[in-house]
């Protein structure tokens, strides 16, 4: 995008995803740029936004809030377009989206974000569940149901947060099953000593079978194939181990990494195509002390800098750098237990964390402030940027 020579009485500005960050992205422009004409299109393949904290509480059979993407948007001027992105040509600067006609923009928002990576280990995308989508969620739900009444065996594979919050979920909700959680690594490898401890106790607390230490070589129909050629009985897998991203940013041309991310700028545009910002998952992000991994805490915080950046832009004003840093790790472990870590810029584990009923409540209101601040942004500006990693991201990433 030139500063120079944008219109903002015409400007096309198309988002494609309407999770955390896109939907983040097109809200704050939209009031940024109010009475401006800037024309922002949304594109989402489907009508609901998902609040992918809270998927594995779906897998664990709970009803979560149905929030639909255009009662989000009313009274903000945004069209919405429902549908999938299936191609991008950037000479023509065009969108093919499915069921409708292309979408031709000025500049590209691309925040398609992640999936689980299925593809990475046999037999995971035949036959294991993913927390991608409400309905996907929901299969396993009821399936586990299925199972609960006779004594079925789950596995949840993966041991990071998102695989430790579903097998405690999972496991207290369907008090019939046995759960096990397969990780190559300790889950919450990531978190202190104390808080891994927590982790591991709680597991314990809820009858969860942690195998840990070899990773997974297949996913059979009933079972969960081990490197070390151990199997582990498992009449229904939910996989939560590694993501990937859509191939279309690679596919377009782009300037991609080995993920398939598109490699962006210090203000989060593409470094090949400077019309496009891509953002959350989709994008591969360093900062001085390392790069950003794919989650909702840096993910919102790369949507505000893109909507920034645009209205910069238009404004004939320099662009700014993004800066961010972590804060927490927090997981919860059932309805009534949760641990959050809290961390330095880099994601590395501070002495400090908190547990119980107050690491509930934090939980909750994390998990609970992207609406928060959407609802908030149709009338104002709100940051949601609120830690930029203090020294840390003072220097230029290398």
């Amino acid at each position: 995008m030139n500063a120079t020579n944008a219109r903002p009485d015409s400007h096309r500005v198309v988002v494609l995803g309407a999770g955390y960050t896109g939907m983040y992205t097109a809200l704050r422009l939209a009031h940024r740029t109010r009475g401006g004409g800037v024309r922002i299109t949304l594109v989402n393949p489907s009508g609901r936004f998902v609040e992918r904290l809270r998927s594995h509480r779906i897998a664990a059979g709970q009803e979560l809030a149905h929030h639909k993407i255009r009662d989000l948007l009313a009274g903000t001027g945004i069209t919405f377009v429902e549908g999938a992105a299936t191609a991008i040509d950037p000479a023509a600067r065009r969108v093919t989206v499915d069921g409708t006609a292309p979408l031709d923009y000025d500049t590209l928002v691309y925040a398609l974000g992640s999936a689980a990576d299925t593809g990475a280990v046999p037999g995971a995308d035949a036959h294991a569940f993913t927390l991608d989508s409400p309905d996907s969620a929901g299969r396993f739900a009821a399936r586990t149901t299925e199972l609960a009444a006779s004594g079925g065996a789950v596995t949840v594979c993966g041991g990071g947060l998102t695989g430790i919050e579903a097998a405690t979920e999972i496991a207290e909700s369907r008090p019939g099953l046995r759960v096990a959680l397969i990780s190559s690594d300790e889950p919450g490898g990531m978190m202190g000593a104390g808080a891994r401890t927590y982790v591991r106790r709680a597991l314990d607390r809820l009858g969860v079978t942690v195998e840990s230490g070899s990773r997974v070589a297949k996913v059979l129909p009933g079972a969960v194939e081990l490197a070390d050629g151990r199997t582990v009985r498992s009449d229904a897998c939910l996989w939560t181990a590694g993501v990937t991203v859509p191939p279309l940013a690679a596919d377009a041309g782009f300037a991609t990494d080995a993920r398939g991310r598109i490699v962006v700028d210090a203000a989060l545009r593409s470094v090949s195509h400077p019309e496009v910002l891509a953002i959350g998952d989709a994008a591969a992000v360093r900062m001085a002390w390392g790069e950003i991994h794919g989650a909702c805490q840096s993910g919102v915080p790369t949507a505000q800098q893109a909507a920034d950046t645009i209205v910069r832009l238009l404004r004939g004003k320099p662009v700014r750098p993004f800066r961010f840093g972590y804060v927490h790790q927090p997981v919860s472990l059932g309805r009534r237990d949760a641990v959050i870590q809290f961390t330095r810029a880099d994601d590395t584990p501070r002495r400090a964390y908190l547990t119980g009923r107050a690491a509930v409540a934090y939980k909750e209101l994390v998990s609970g402030s992207p609406l928060v601040v959407y609802r908030l942004s149709r009338r104002m500006n709100v940051s949601a940027n609120f830690f930029k990693g203090g020294r840390a991201t003072r220097r230029p990433a290398l």
